[in-house]
């Protein structure tokens, strides 16, 4: 977790109180950072949940979509 993208989607998902979408996620981190497209975050968004520093689940039928959230948030 080295470069910008990582850095800015880690702060957007630990800063969110529920799930959210790779869509989501892309438009928050595009509100810090510039040089990012779908294809750097998402793969960014992975390397961040093999990690684990962040969950994720892929979600739906057919192409479906990627949830992804902060560890922690669904524990009591």
């Amino acid at each position: 977790m080295e470069d910008e993208i990582s850095k800015a989607a880690l702060k957007v998902i630990n800063s969110a109180d529920e799930p959210l979408e790779t869509k989501e996620v892309e438009e928050r981190v595009n509100k810090i950072i510039k040089n990012s497209t779908r294809t750097k975050l998402f793969y960014r968004l992975n390397n961040l949940r093999a990690e684990g520093l962040i969950k994720g689940k892929f979600i739906g039928p057919g192409k479906g979509v990627w949830i992804w959230w902060k560890k922690g948030i669904f524990e009591k």
